[in-house]
């Protein structure tokens, strides 16, 4: 072929491709200034609008806070059986254990509510609250370690790389405020283990998704968001006129070059800028009535950076808007004192929980807002290293776990599933966190098979190739 002809070929293609990403930069641009523009749409309608995960890193004890076992008092100190365990894979923490003998919770159990719910001594405040919430005592992963544990139950993949459920539901639906993130991410350590496992920002990455989706970590203190507030000596109209300037030249490289992350940094530039005024209305409790703040239980000076300030401003964020909002609590990793650190643990959550549930139900906003908590997996029934009298650890545990959703389309006042005598493994009623993801993509309207985004040549969607909507907890089973 004739160099020349080649090259007017090659220039072409690239003209055409160049040409062909920048109108869709363009139409992209136009909907992220403009959301309403092209307005995300559902495959059903929805039971729930937005989302709060609370999330108990590290791996809350279903066996002292949930999932009572009466019987397992009599093997207190006992050999784990055989036909228990059934050669199943522990972690290397405790592989090399001789012996793994059962440990029985210290901790009193009574029944709540209408339906006798059966919960700890350690969470008097969610007990007050069973009959609006659904507690789901089958949960179930492959995963055993806590990163892919939780990049599992985050992401539907234990490998880094997908994109986090907050991304999905910013992909798929949109936000509902102009001027602030739809998908907010908010953390706290918690009273337990002080040096419990990292919190990545790639769990609320947005993967392969353009990174408009990913979410927005706001921090306690005079600056939420980083980078957000205007230096000494720069004034609004100042920082008004830098981001025209640099809009102008982000829209020039947009054109030449094709590249759509281009238009994504205007619209983020964009956002920021609206933000300067949102954020800190939002982040301000100093409106609050003194019942509410007594209610959430945050200390006196109102400043307090904890779980309990978070469960607050996250009602204040779903008043205003925001799809999704993850607070995650460190500290729930007890591999010993356990009896001691749990205690802590659930003085941090349980009474801030609790108080979630009542806020969003006074306000009239927990029929469209779906509550979500626990960990990426459970403990396990033996005891990690010596067990005493009043000290013991526990390991991790995939094979079932605890977890509770209340609002947003979830059969209020339930007990769903059932494991053995051992809350080792599941007799009834299992619930993969495929099938958890399904139900919750559920109740925002969501077919989880038909959410997907081509990547390296396949559909991926957040269930992987898995997962089924769990009708047993759903308050009536939404019309496809």
């Amino acid at each position: 072929m004739d160099p020349h002809v080649e090259h007017q070929l090659l220039q072409t293609r690239r003209q055409f491709f160049g040409r062909t990403a920048s109108g869709l930069g363009a139409t992209a641009l136009a909907s992220l200034l403009n959301p309403g523009l092209l307005s995300a749409s559902t495959h059903f309608a929805p039971k729930a609008k937005h989302v709060i995960y609370l999330f108990m890193s590290g791996g809350p004890s279903h066996i002292d806070l949930f999932d009572y076992k009466p019987k397992l008092q009599a093997h207190h100190g006992e050999e784990l059986p055989g036909s228990i365990r059934m050669g199943q894979r522990v972690t290397g923490m405790t592989s090399g254990q001789k012996s793994f003998p059962c440990v029985a919770p210290m901790f009193k159990f009574a029944q709540h509510g209408q339906a006798g719910t059966w919960v700890s001594e350690l969470l008097p405040h969610t007990a007050t609250v069973v009959d609006d919430i659904a507690v789901i005592k089958t949960l179930n992963t492959e995963a055993i370690n806590h990163d892919p544990a939780t990049t599992y139950i985050q992401t539907g993949h234990q490998q880094p790389g997908r994109p986090s459920l907050g991304a999905w539901l910013d992909y798929g639906l949109g936000g509902e405020n102009d001027n602030l993130p739809t998908f907010i991410v908010l953390i706290s350590q918690g009273s337990g283990n002080k040096t419990d496992q990292p919190i990545f920002s790639r769990l609320w990455g947005s993967g392969f998704l353009p990174t408009q989706h990913q979410g927005v970590r706001f921090r306690s203190g005079d600056d939420p968001v980083l980078y957000l507030s205007n230096p000494p000596g720069v004034d609004s109209q100042t920082r008004r006129r830098m981001l025209d300037g640099v809009g102008r030249l982000n829209r020039m490289a947009a054109d030449s070059f094709g590249d759509p992350e281009i238009n994504t940094r205007i619209a983020q530039y964009e956002m920021a800028y609206r933000m300067q005024a949102s954020v800190p209305d939002l982040t301000d409790l100093s409106g609050e009535p003194k019942s509410t703040i007594d209610l959430y239980g945050i200390d006196d000076k109102g400043v307090d950076g904890g779980f309990a300030r978070n469960c607050l401003l996250a009602r204040r964020m779903v008043e205003r808007g925001v799809r999704f909002v993850q607070l995650m609590h460190r500290g729930w990793d007890q591999h010993n004192n356990l009896p001691s650190q749990i205690r802590g643990q659930c003085k941090d959550v349980d009474q801030p929980a609790a108080a979630l549930i009542k806020d969003l139900k006074t306000r009239g906003l927990l029929d469209e807002t779906l509550v979500i908590w626990g960990g990426e997996f459970g403990r396990t029934v033996y005891s990690q290293g010596a067990l005493t009298k009043d000290n013991y650890g526990r390991d991790h545990h995939g094979r079932c776990f605890t977890m509770w959703m209340a609002g947003g389309g979830i059969k209020p006042g339930i007990s769903y599933g059932e494991t053995d005598d051992f809350c080792y493994n599941i007799v009834k009623d299992p619930v993969h966190i495929h099938d958890f993801n399904a139900t919750i993509l559920h109740c925002l309207g969501i077919d989880h098979t038909k959410l997907t985004f081509k990547f390296q040549g396949r559909d991926f969607r957040l269930t992987d190739v898995h997962g089924n909507v769990v009708k047993g907890l759903l308050a009536c089973l939404i019309d496809a």
